[in-house]
């Protein structure tokens, strides 16, 4: 039999969506997919439903390039209720334990240190980490015990933003990938002799992407037709602004897209690629067209990932 064709268009590139409180990730890809009439699209990196901000979201070859935003760093703003622990470590959650004490601004300020840097981090239990093959939260919500190992992450930075009231702290962090916003305001909280949750969450940016290039999602739908749509979309290579571009000629990049190796003979092309070590990624370009991701050894680039564009 012939080989079923995907339903839908070839959208390639990137949606950055500022995503509203009460829609999952998942839900949120499916409604672009649906208004772009997209064959393909996947996210770079969850929100809860809770969460609000930055989900970049990649359709259809842009997906070959997601672990360039999910490893990437990412910011966030939360707010942090002293004196209540719940289950989820999130205000959805049960009421577990709760406390008098409250931290001052000179004993926050005094944590944040310890916070900073590479630390261990053990995930919250309602986490799409998977435990003997089943995600973390399916567990929890059957009420089974879900013990997960500590695992290191880095905070790149950490501050106090805004002290409300005795009950409440805003704080604003950027880390790396791996990080879970609601275990740090649950870890926080216990080195502040309290416990606490997140009531409030939101992601202001994701590697390259911020809320400066967003568009919110009740926006998107607002449109009316693809048309409208597709204008948002922002090109491949916005993702990979940290990698090093060579500009191939047409023969050489169809070379690429074959899966052979092209070796770089002009002195321009390696004088670009002088300060790479074995194994570094570069993207190959034509007429400023991103053709693929390749690996540079020894005075050639090998293709990994090919742009079917």
């Amino acid at each position: 039999m012939g080989r079923r064709n995907r339903k839908g268009d070839p959208v390639h590139g990137w949606f950055i969506v500022d995503k509203p409180e009460g829609v999952t990730s998942t839900r949120t890809v499916a409604i672009l997919k649906r208004l772009s009439n997209a064959q393909k699209a996947g996210h770079g990196g969850t929100l809860d439903p809770l969460a609000t901000g930055i989900l970049p979201i990649a359709m259809g070859e842009a997906t070959k390039t997601l672990p360039y935003v999910v490893d990437n760093t990412k910011e966030y703003e939360f707010t942090v209720r002293w004196g209540v622990s719940t289950s989820t470590d999130d205000r959805e959650g049960e009421v577990v334990e709760t406390s008098d004490n409250r931290p001052d601004r000179a004993m926050i300020e005094c944590a944040i240190p310890s916070f900073m840097g590479v630390i261990e981090q053990v995930p919250p239990a309602f986490s799409a980490i998977k435990v003997a093959g089943k995600r973390a939260y399916d567990l929890a919500r059957k009420g089974e015990e879900v013990v997960l190992a500590a695992r290191e992450i880095k905070i790149h930075d950490l501050s106090l933003v805004e002290i409300i009231d005795d009950d409440h702290a805003v704080f604003r962090v950027v880390s790396g990938a791996g990080a879970y916003m609601r275990s740090l305001a649950r870890d926080l909280s216990v080195a502040l002799g309290t416990v606490g949750h997140l009531i409030k969450l939101r992601r202001t940016r994701v590697g390259p992407f911020s809320l400066d290039t967003s568009i919110s999602l009740d926006e998107l739908q607002g449109f009316g037709h693809i048309a409208a749509v597709l204008e948002c979309l922002l090109p491949i290579e916005t993702a990979l602004d940290d990698i090093p571009a060579l500009a191939l000629t047409g023969t050489e990049a169809n070379q690429l897209r074959h899966g052979q190796s092209v070796s770089l003979l002009r002195k321009g092309d390696l004088e670009r690629v002088a300060t790479l070590g074995k194994g570094d990624t570069v993207l190959a370009t034509d007429r400023g067209k991103p053709v693929a991701l390749t690996e540079y050894y020894a005075g050639e680039v090998r293709p990994f990932r090919v742009l079917n564009l």
